[in-house]
């Protein structure tokens, strides 16, 4: 059997072709991508007027000039008129018998280049405008639909093929074959050798009789469709190989299991596994999915051409080179196994060097003995062996799970890396076996294999972070004293190793100049340098072109932030492009629900819709790097706006990111948007930060004035918002003063929840967030009179903060200062306590200054609290108990977090502790 496929798989290559398929496939990749840069093409009043001009001018040129040819040199194709001629080719049969019936014979592409590479165009301008006066030679989309008109115009010599239909199916035809390995001249060839082994199945399966639906593999349709953009060699080469011109069915999307598409590539695969003793699937050909949904409907504009080859090599950051490459795993049969075998076989495989991507041991079925075709396809580095044990599994009892091996092969990786290698690989490997069998011949497992070529691995970082936040560590620095005076975070990669250390300190100010922020690195060497600095509601990169803004009024696109630079990177809520959630449909807006997610989009004169270099992981710190003069930038950028997070792992304007996220799908679907009002409030709220104000809801009413959630059936009561004295208001109180939630940067002072049915209650409020609460909180309930703190949590604790008394009269309570900076006298207050005085819980990073839970049914009690966090003393009279403190007698608090210990030992440590972002 094998020298009969051997001989069909030579007969095939021997397929006569009259077309340098490798060259001509490399140039329509070319062509795809220029198309793709201008997506009007796809779905627009810009492709029916495309059509208007390729049936009315191209057409007819290209007649004249085949005919009798205009003038010496290549006719040089216009970039939309050669959008639709391709999308027409591409059905051989109709392009056939359109040109036959219009113009007599087929217009072929022969001594015709295309706008992407023409030099010499201004021969066919010239012949251009002689021909059809007044019509631009490049599509000016400024033009008016009714305005096309032009000399020689023919109405009966317009198909009747639906071009507009034809166009859209091959719009997403781009992004399966976008891989930059599709370009790689030792995969074209291999991709050209499966082509026309596709040809000849088909020609053997119409020899037998035999109706099937063949369906191409994304390689060999990339060939099959070049083939087919030479409409005369196409025509003449089919009919020499098979007696008719193959038709090229593009009509059918549906790759349900069960259904034409399905069934069709199911066969296909078979038939030609059979027909050749080749693996069809291959590496690198197989389908992506869907395309990703775009950031922007229409080309970005605004880019900055500059190059960035000078920044490309931080000397700060140096990171070695890593290449990956996709790997495609089979294990077909298995000969010469040991007399009396009568167990289940498998083949488990790993590295002999595991590396980064690929450390696991995987198990696959045998397809001979199984009839299950199992493959595997990862990625890896191109280094060591991939090795091979054949496992044996007791067939008897299924309770017996011990596997024996009976051998062991391997194929070496860096061989694929000689460019006189070949990509994809099937042969017959001798076992080694293993000690206790002997047998005459070595036992033989035939591996098929392939690869693609490799490629710069993605830069995977971890971010470290400290704690405490500091109080004007925002993204955006208050105009405040700094609580703290460390912010910093460790940068180290994928195996530990530390890659840089960076910290946010105060700017020394200058005379007449308001207090800022710098960005210094610090290697390992211990050499420091300062990487950014906030200026002018901006942070700017020092020796960099780099800086990171707000967007602007004209967010177009949903976006959170612009870096400015080289090229422009804007920053998007959520997993977007290369890095959206590969859910089902109805999850395909997935990225909204992801706030932690930011996805760095570059624009360019080469990408203006955009194409990822970075996704930052705000909650767990991990930053993955696409392209290396991002890196340093990236790390950067993350840290800045890693100090803007929570407690909860949200950043600054949370609220703002989801909204944007929702108008940014709203946008990409199509849907109408309110993106302008929306970003004034945006950048309203985010000045109500810088000067210390409040932004939110107020009064039950979205303002940027008065902050926070409004009173409900209050007289009197107010509520601030986010930033100062923001939050819940108070409920169905008279004359009572409530703080509110001053969530976000700059916390809430006084912020949290009111006091609910109290007369005269005065309470605290929640203040989350960066800056944290001073005296936010809960307030008391059922009380008169009743002074309660607040709940202050988030970067900067909460001074005062708690959860105030409960049914208590005169109580005075403390509040629970929870979160980076503690809170000092925070904590939670007296239950049914008079005259009592409780301190508060100071829980988080540095701790709470006499913070704790306060006594129960005590009367004078004086609880202290925790220096880190902890609970204080409960049911104590008149006990004083500092944190941290060693004293028999009373009851102390944690030095690291948790429950106070009893008999006040002393417990440290934590207070410093590294922590990833959350």
């Amino acid at each position: 059997m094998e020298k009969q496929q051997e001989l069909e798989w030579e007969a095939a290559q021997n397929t006569e072709i009259n077309v340098d398929l490798v060259s001509a496939a490399k140039r329509q990749l070319k062509f795809l991508e220029a198309v793709d840069r201008n997506r009007w093409l796809y779905d627009s009043l810009g492709l029916d007027r495309a059509i208007y001009r390729y049936n009315a001018y191209w057409l007819p040129m290209l007649a004249k000039h085949s005919e009798s040819p205009l003038f010496e040199g290549p006719l040089v194709v216009p970039l939309d008129c050669e959008w639709i001629w391709h999308s027409h080719r591409l059905n051989p049969v109709r392009y056939k018998k359109d040109c036959e019936e219009f113009y007599g014979r087929i217009l072929d592409n022969k001594n015709v280049i295309s706008s992407v590479e023409g030099t010499l165009r201004k021969q066919t301008e010239d012949a251009w405008k002689i021909l059809f006066p007044g019509e631009p030679f490049e599509l000016d989309l400024e033009l008016q639909q009714e305005n096309i008109s032009g000399q020689g115009v023919v109405a009966e010599n317009f198909t009747k093929y639906d071009l507009i239909a034809a166009a859209q199916r091959q719009a997403p035809f781009f992004y399966q074959v976008s891989q930059c390995h599709m370009n790689d001249t030792r995969y074209i060839i291999g991709a050209v050798a499966r082509y026309k082994g596709f040809l000849h199945l088909i020609k053997r399966n119409k020899e037998k009789g035999v109706k099937s639906f063949s369906v191409p593999t994304y390689d060999i349709d990339l060939i099959w469709h070049t083939h087919q953009l030479h409409p005369v060699s196409y025509c003449e080469d089919l009919l020499k190989i098979m007696g008719k011109i193959l038709e090229h069915d593009d009509t059918d999307s549906d790759r349900t299991k069960g259904q034409k598409l399905d069934v069709g590539f199911t066969g296909t695969t078979a038939t030609f596994e059979d027909l050749y003793g080749h693996r069809y699937w291959r590496a690198g050909a197989m389908y992506k999915g869907i395309a990703p949904t775009p950031v922007r409907l229409t080309p970005y504009l605004g880019t900055v051409t500059k190059k960035v080859a000078s920044i490309n090599e931080s000397p700060i950051v140096a990171l070695p080179v890593t290449k990956v490459f996709e790997v495609m795993l089979e294990f077909v049969s298995v000969r010469n196994l040991p007399e009396g075998h009568n167990g289940n076989l498998c083949v488990s495989f790993s590295k002999s060097q595991p590396d980064m991507i690929f450390n696991a041991k995987r198990t696959l079925k045998i397809l001979s003995e199984s009839g299950d075709k199992q493959v595997a396809c990862f990625q890896c580095e191109p280094t060591g062996n991939l090795l091979f044990e054949l496992m044996s599994s007791p067939s008897v009892s299924p309770l017996i799970k011990k596997n024996k091996n009976i051998g062991t092969t391997f194929i070496s990786l860096e061989d694929f890396l000689s460019p006189d290698s070949n990509p994809t690989v099937e042969k017959w490997l001798d076992l080694v076996p293993s000690s206790h069998i002997t047998e005459s011949k070595p036992i033989g497992l035939r591996v098929a294999m392939s690869v693609t070529i490799p490629t710069p691995a993605p830069r995977k970082l971890h971010m470290v972070r400290s704690r405490p936040f500091s109080k004007s560590s925002c993204l955006f620095p208050l105009p405040v004293r700094a609580q703290f005076s460390k912010n910093w975070a460790r940068i180290v990669d994928e195996e530990g190793n530390m890659v840089l250390n960076l910290h946010m300190r105060d700017k020394q100010k200058s005379k007449g100049k308001k207090e800022s922020k710098v960005v210094v690195g610090i290697m390992d060497s211990g050499k420091a340098c300062t990487l950014a600095e906030f200026e002018e509601s901006k942070w700017s990169m020092v020796n960099s072109p780099w800086s990171l803004k707000l967007p602007n009024t004209n967010n177009d696109d949903g976006h959170l932030f612009e870096m400015t630079g080289p090229h422009t990177v804007r920053l998007f809520p959520g997993g977007r492009l290369d890095y959206e959630s590969r859910r089902c449909a109805k999850h395909k807006a997935e990225y909204q629900h992801e706030p932690h997610l930011i996805t760095a989009v570059k624009f360019s004169t080469v990408e203006p819709y955009g194409t990822t270099v970075a996704l930052l992981d705000m909650k767990s710190g991990i930053i993955k790097v696409k392209e290396d003069w991002f890196v340093l930038p990236g790390l950067v950028v993350t840290f800045i706006l890693g100090s803007t997070l929570r407690k909860e792992g949200h950043y600054n304007m949370a609220l703002h990111s989801e909204e944007l996220s929702n108008e940014a799908h709203n946008l990409a679907v199509g849907k109408e948007t309110n993106q302008t009002s929306l970003h004034k409030e945006l950048v309203s709220a985010n000045t109500g930060v810088l000067a210390g104000g409040c932004g939110g809801c107020g009064n039950g009413v979205r303002t940027v004035e008065s902050g926070g959630c409004g009173s409900m059936t209050a007289n009197t009561g107010g509520c601030g918002g986010c930033g100062g004295s923001g939050g819940c208001g108070s409920m169905m109180v008279k004359d009572g003063v409530s703080g509110g939630c001053g969530s976000g940067c700059g916390g809430g002072c006084g912020g949290g929840c009111g006091s609910m049915m109290a007369k005269d209650g005065v309470s605290g409020g929640c203040g989350s967030g960066c800056g944290g609460g001073c005296g936010g909180g809960c307030g008391s309930m059922m009380a008169k009179d009743g002074v309660s703190g607040g709940c202050g949590s988030g970067c900067g604790g909460g001074c005062g903060g708690g959860c105030g008394g409960m049914m208590a009269k005169d109580g005075v309570s403390g509040g629970c200062g929870s979160g980076c900076g503690g809170g000092c006298g925070g904590g939670c207050g007296s239950m049914m306590a008079k005259d009592g005085v409780s301190g508060g819980c100071g829980s988080g990073c540095g701790g709470g200054c006499g913070g704790g839970c306060g006594s129960m049914i005590a009367k004078d009690g004086v609880s202290g609290g925790c220096v880190a966090s902890g609970c204080g003393s409960m049911m104590g009279n008149s006990g004083v108990s500092t944190g941290g403190t060693k004293n028999m007698e009373k009851s102390g608090g944690c030095g690291a977090g948790g429950c106070g210990s009893k008999l006040g030992d002393v417990s440290d440590g934590g207070i410093n502790q590294e922590i990833v972002v959350a």
